[in-house]
């Protein structure tokens, strides 16, 4: 626990001549950060005959400590004790009576970002959020983003010269701490432009490609500095030319011109492209698609009650044992608990709604499926209507999800289409969907319903591809498409069971058709592959 600070006051030692460093605490004792002197209950008896810290303040400093420490600007960076005292940026003194150490705050001083001159940095408690947030309201016109807490005090500065107000801007504690961006997406998201100013190294340049991406490229631009970064920009050009380069920031666009050897590239790297294999029961998939590819949309219908839970959560089981990736499922028909029910069943090979398992058991087989914490399940809370899926979606995107699951289309479309109706709707959202595979490179399943035919599904007919609902964007978007029936009414449980498959779609082989079928194990709840089966379903 520091002690507590009454006021401050100039300091006692005619060689220090600071008018206001010493600190007044509450015994009657006294310490000046600048020439570091202590001084004891007595006013102008000095205890100290050297430079030398109290005890407590030689250890490391807590929060508490952090709060009482001074506010000065930084005269070598042109920053001035207001600029940081908006920010509360503290500092303490070296042995020299020179500022040694900034103590940087995040969450309204919750948390501190220590820097000891010249780059030596830790932290007191811990933030995941952005330097200067809480000093600004979301929404506005333009919010400025640096690298560096100095390079945001810089940035503020040169706004207050010019404009005599600090316009909103923030920091990042590094260049790869861009979890601070993802966790606060929604907030940087009302402000109408975002524009990055980084360091003008390759580092900068780098992190400029992926926050772009955690932000989204509709909001981003770019500054373009003449010289490292923008405290360099204050020092040497001056406010006017660090606000104009903010002002003149470039729109970021993603795309690139390519020609000659970067178009051979692309094609090899098509060539190599690496599938990941359908789980055995669903081998006949393999023979049309040859799996899964990364960057890619695969779409899964059929009629309702066929099947399209238990196939999805095939595919979901097949990824976790063959891969080291995340999934990611937002299954709109479905709660988390009935979700993990059916996961834990399926590991144990049990029915758990026919048998008695024991917690014990059914935790053993929770640890299997979700005890490494790689498949995350969207709490849509039975609404999705309080913010954009298409957000939600890209979000687990960004937390790591290499393999996505959306259940289903028609609901997504009914949210998340932006005030659109109809095929339009379905039209924008597909969209969107196809720009987060692609940019983020992950493969996204995605399960539709079927228009009501004269031939009812549920009696095992198998779709063509115009009986998909929906507009043509849905088909023509998709990269694979997959269809799939059981004939719910036959009289045997076999047929009743089975589920026949059926490619109606492989951009990347070109092969469709028909192709095998699976049978569900009514006791294990999971799926076995049979051959071609030797009545006509769909006759």
């Amino acid at each position: 626990m520091g002690k507590v600070v009454v006021k401050n006051q100039a300091c006692l030692n005619d060689v220090c001549g600071s008018h206001d460093a010493r600190q007044i605490y509450e015994d009657g004792t006294s310490f000046c950060f600048s020439c570091r002197s202590f001084f004891g209950k007595q006013e102008g008896e000095s205890i100290a005959t050297t430079t030398t810290a109290p005890n407590f303040f030689k250890k490391q400093v807590g929060l508490d400590e952090i709060k009482d420490l001074p506010i000065r600007g930084f005269k070598e960076r042109k920053i001035t004790k207001e600029v940081s005292e908006f920010f509360d940026v503290k500092v303490s003194y070296g042995e020299n009576g020179e500022i040694d150490t900034h103590y940087y705050p995040y969450d309204d001083g919750k948390a501190y970002k220590v820097r000891k001159l010249p780059k030596e940095f830790h932290w007191v408690s811990k933030s995941a959020n952005l330097f200067g947030q809480t000093k600004f309201n979301g929404g506005g016109k333009r919010l400025i983003i640096t690298e560096g807490e100095i390079d945001a005090l810089s940035i503020a500065q040169a706004s207050l010269d010019k404009y005599k107000k600090i316009y909103p801007v923030v920091a990042m504690s590094s260049a790869t701490m861009t979890k601070a961006l993802l966790e606060n997406r929604d907030w940087i998201r009302t402000f109408n432009e975002v524009v990055l100013c980084l360091d003008n190294d390759e580092a900068g340049q780098s992190a400029t490609q992926k926050i772009a991406k955690i932000i989204g490229f509709d909001k981003i631009k770019v500054a373009q500095l003449p010289e490292k970064d923008p405290c360099d920009v204050l020092v040497k050009h001056g406010a006017e030319q660090l606000m104009k380069c903010l002002f003149d920031a470039k729109e970021f666009s993603p795309v690139g011109v390519l020609r000659g050897e970067d178009i051979w590239n692309h094609f090899t790297e098509l060539k190599n492209t690496i599938s990941l294999p359908y789980p055995k029961c669903l081998n006949g998939l393999n023979t049309k698609l040859r799996g899964m590819r990364l960057g890619e949309i695969a779409l899964f219908t059929s009629g309702t009650g066929s099947g399209k839970s238990t196939v999805i959560k095939e595919i979901v089981l097949e990824i976790l044992d063959k891969t080291p990736d995340m999934v990611g499922m937002v299954s709109l028909e479905e709660s988390i608990g009935d979700t993990a029910q059916k996961f834990i069943g399926m590991v144990l090979n049990k029915n758990l709604s026919e048998e008695n398992i024991t917690e014990e058991e059914q935790y053993e087989g929770f640890k299997k499926v979700f005890g490494d914490e790689r498949l995350v399940l969207l709490d849509h809370q039975g609404s999705v209507s309080d913010e954009s899926l298409v957000d939600k979606i890209e979000h687990l995107a960004l937390m790591g999800c290499k393999y996505l699951i959306l259940d289903h289309i028609t609901i997504a479309v009914s949210e998340g289409a932006k005030g659109k109706t109809g095929n339009e709707a379905v039209d924008s959202i597909m969209s969107d969907l196809l720009k987060i595979t692609k940019k983020h490179n992950i493969w996204l399943g995605i399960i539709s319903h079927l228009r009501k035919g004269e031939r009812p599904f549920e009696e095992g007919h198998l779709p063509s591809i115009d009986d998909i609902k929906g507009s043509g964007s849905i088909k023509q978007i998709s990269f694979d498409i997959v269809a799939f029936a059981r004939n719910m009414i036959a009289d045997s449980d076999t047929e009743r069971n089975t589920i026949n498959l059926r490619v109606l779609k492989s951009r990347f082989t070109g092969h469709t058709g028909d192709c095998g079928s699976t049978i569900y194990n009514t006791e294990t709840g999971r799926l076995n592959e049979v051959g071609i089966l030797d009545f006509d379903i769909a006759a």
